[in-house]
């Protein structure tokens, strides 16, 4: 309290000096209606520079709560497809009275930020920030708003790394949508646009802007999941096939962000391939 009181008369001059300044100013606009209407404007200018910058913050913030909402209903949007069309695929041929199963299920998705990516070498990789201890793991399928991107490579704690799909030594099995034909995706370097579907027989019937997509046969990718558009035909080395030229769906230049497929039959169907002899069993 000593040092209180010690304080207030050492300064008291000053605290007298803003009395009158406060007092001054008080007289002054509320008795004169121009100097009233100066402060009046400058303090309606003043609070709404503050509350335009506050805006401003706030709809940032907001925009990037939107963003991430609107990634993971995509993603929920995209597991429901799947969903539906392996219940379609399943129910096609059955009797209306057979139960269903749990099919619907098979497939889960991860969100996940891109680190970092490359699309200069003839191998190229990107890092995202997920890893086992979400769940992921290697050999998984990775796409991203567009399609398919590249598949698990190496996973730590929480991060990973992806194979790129622009990456020479790896191979994708897609086919034509809405036909039978599957072919092999390949990368052949260069432009991070193109790619190609080898392995196409002869006689298959096609039409420029033709959607290709992945076939369904791995644990990698659920089936009709878009990989690119055919821009053109390519003459293979045997005659008994043709490659396709196709302009790739994903934009490897602006990835940011992507889902991992996670297929919850993968074990089980992992564990029939060790067996060459069907009739073995564990």
């Amino acid at each position: 309290m000593r040092t209180l009181l010690n304080f207030i008369i050492r300064y008291s001059s000053w605290f007298v000096y803003a009395f009158y300044i406060v007092l001054s100013c008080v007289l002054l606009f509320n008795n004169n209606p121009y100097q009233q209407s100066v402060y009046l404007t400058s303090a309606n200018s003043i609070s709404t520079s503050i509350y335009g910058v506050t805006s401003d913050i706030t709809s940032y913030i907001a925009l990037r709560k939107t963003n991430e909402e609107l990634q993971a209903n995509n993603a929920l949007l995209e597991k429901r497809v799947v969903s539906l069309e392996q219940e379609l695929k399943k129910y096609k041929g059955i009797a209306a009275d057979t139960s269903g199963s749990n099919a619907g299920a098979r497939y889960e998705y991860v969100l996940a930020s891109v680190l970092n990516n490359s699309t200069r070498h003839p191998r190229n990789y990107f890092n995202i920030d997920k890893g086992y201890e979400d769940g992921i793991r290697p050999g998984m399928g990775v796409a991203g708003h567009n399609g398919v991107v590249g598949i698990v490579n190496v996973t730590g704690a929480h991060t990973s790394r992806i194979i790129s799909l622009l990456n020479v030594t790896q191979h994708f099995s897609v086919k034509l949508k809405d036909t039978p034909y599957v072919g092999t995706l390949t990368w052949k370097g260069n432009d991070p646009t193109v790619a190609y579907v080898e392995e196409i027989p002869k006689h298959v019937k096609f039409k420029i802007g033709e959607s290709v997509v992945t076939s369904g046969y791995s644990t990698t990718f659920p089936e009709g999941i878009d990989v690119g558009k055919v821009i053109g035909q390519v003459k293979a080395a045997d005659d008994n096939y043709f490659t396709l030229k196709i302009k790739l769906s994903s934009d490897f230049r602006n990835l940011t962000s992507v889902r991992v497929i996670k297929d919850n039959l993968k074990p089980q169907l992992d564990n029939l391939e060790k067996y060459d002899n069907p009739d073995e069993r564990p």
